[in-house]
């Protein structure tokens, strides 16, 4: 829901609608999609080939390198789901063509970096049927429903209303296989509390870990996804990125934050605009100790707020 005060001081509820066309929608989505939904544009109107028979909406990768496959409806249509797992099937069998792809539009660095265990789907409609919401839940893709509004002064709502985290996909490639091996490091062992991320924590930081874990957890629905380089929280976009530094026993988190809105400490907080680092986000926060993350809670909190 969305308010705006009147000129009484009180709050009334603004009432939402959908888009006359389509392509309306697509297009404003496309114009700010990595502020949106954290995804890089690659393509519109996409063609798949004889077999698949259509045209994907809209091509991306993710901030967090997986191809992502988007959807759009004007209204409430189931038939956005089914569309776009037939999508999904295409992008399965076009690695090669999707790789060019991102070569030519984002460059070599990207397409070396492409994350095929989980490629991902968003579909945006006015609405979404329950049928659609168990489908979600019981399909092994990664998919997102995003419901949209549009609102009087040019305001657009995106509201994530259902979401899977899907599986790994056993078809990737050997060479992303054989890249994974091989940045496996040192003594680790797995993370016991957080059950949504499966990669592995050096012993020395598992029980800060573990706290961290729940301070990034605390704010509502967050999926949590174990990448080759860091763990990512998110909900439509990474709200927060962990990195492990087990030799100086530090815990490094990316949170998508405005810099300029922080107060920035040194030593504890850092802003990283124009400098490259793994994982997402505008300010680093460097965590050693539980002081230092009851010192980071304010932060955390901001930055789910926002997102």
């Amino acid at each position: 829901m969305l308010f705006r005060r009147d000129a009484g001081g009180q709050d009334v509820e603004l009432t939402g609608s959908t888009v006359a066309l389509e392509l309306e929608l697509q297009r404003r989505v496309e114009a700010g999609l990595e502020q949106m939904l954290g995804i890089r544009f690659l393509a519109s109107e996409y063609p798949t080939g004889p077999w698949h028979r259509g045209r994907i909406d809209t091509l991306g990768l993710d901030e967090n390198g997986a191809p992502v496959v988007i959807e759009f409806k004007k209204g409430s249509d189931s038939g956005v789901l089914s569309q776009a797992v037939s999508y999904l099937s295409w992008l399965d069998s076009a690695h090669h063509e999707f790789e060019a792809l991102v070569r030519r539009v984002l460059g070599a660095e990207a397409a070396e970096s492409i994350d095929w265990r989980r490629p991902r789907m968003v579909c945006i409609a006015a609405g979404f049927s329950h049928h659609d919401r168990v489908a979600v839940q019981r399909l092994p893709e990664r998919i997102d429903l995003v419901r949209y509004r549009v609102f009087d002064g040019g305001l657009l709502s995106l509201l994530l209303v259902d979401s899977s985290p899907g599986s790994p996909n056993p078809a990737a490639s050997r060479r992303h296989r054989e890249r994974d091996a091989a940045l496996v490091s040192a003594p680790t062992v797995t993370a016991g509390p957080p059950p949504g991320s499966s990669g592995l924590v050096p012993e020395c930081l598992r029980d800060l870990y573990a706290e961290l874990d729940d301070a990034l957890t605390a704010w509502g629905e967050v999926e949590v996804a174990a990448l080759r380089h860091y763990i990512a929280y998110r909900r439509l976009v990474n709200v927060a990125s962990v990195l492990f530094r087990p030799r100086h026993e530090a815990i490094l988190v990316y949170l998508r934050l405005d810099p300029g809105s922080v107060v920035l400490e040194e030593g504890f907080s850092r802003d990283m605009r124009g400098i490259g680092h793994l994982g997402t986000g505008d300010v680093e926060v460097r965590l050693a100790s539980a002081g230092d993350l009851e010192r980071a809670t304010p932060l955390i909190r901001r930055a789910f707020e926002t997102a």
